[in-house]
């Protein structure tokens, strides 16, 4: 399946096995329409695991960050995605406020998040890196597959 395949028909197509994103996320980033496999962060305030997550070989992932919806802070802004961009990550779903949204939005990168937020996260490189997360009534599991548009994200388990 390939990123022209919109959210809409993948969820009819595959009613009761798709999960569906039941959150209203902002599209920030250049590339609206975005998949892959599904990497995770789970995080509070903290962007050091997302940083150095998204610093590695991406191979057309997308990162699902838990930020537990705090909109404290920024857990992704231009340097972190420019750093996807050039690791060949697809996108990022950051279940919390990302910042510098006016250059994310110049990116060849898939960014949805809850909202935005100037202020810096800490690093005390607290956090987990590929475990399951949960929020909007889905549980991303590492290696299901992610798709996204601008009706919303709906993922697949393989």
């Amino acid at each position: 399946m390939s990123d022209a395949v919109s959210t809409a028909d993948l969820s009819d197509e595959n009613e009761g096995r798709a999960q569906v994103l039941r959150l209203q996320m902002r599209d920030l980033g250049g590339r609206r329409a975005f998949s892959g496999p599904v990497r995770t962060v789970r995080c509070h305030e903290d962007n050091s695991k997302v940083k150095a997550l998204l610093a590695t070989p991406g191979e057309g992932a997308v990162l699902v960050v838990d930020g537990g919806g705090s909109l404290n802070c920024a857990l992704v802004g231009d340097l972190i995605a420019q750093s996807a961009v050039d690791n060949g990550w697809a996108g990022v779903v950051v279940h919390g406020a990302v910042r510098d949204a006016a250059v994310l939005a110049g990116l060849d990168l898939g960014v949805k998040a809850l909202g935005t937020m100037p202020l810096r996260s800490v690093r005390r490189d607290l956090g987990e890196i590929d475990v399951p997360v949960a929020f909007g009534g889905v549980i991303f599991r590492p290696g299901d597959r992610l798709f996204a548009d601008a009706d919303g994200v709906v993922v697949l388990r393989d």
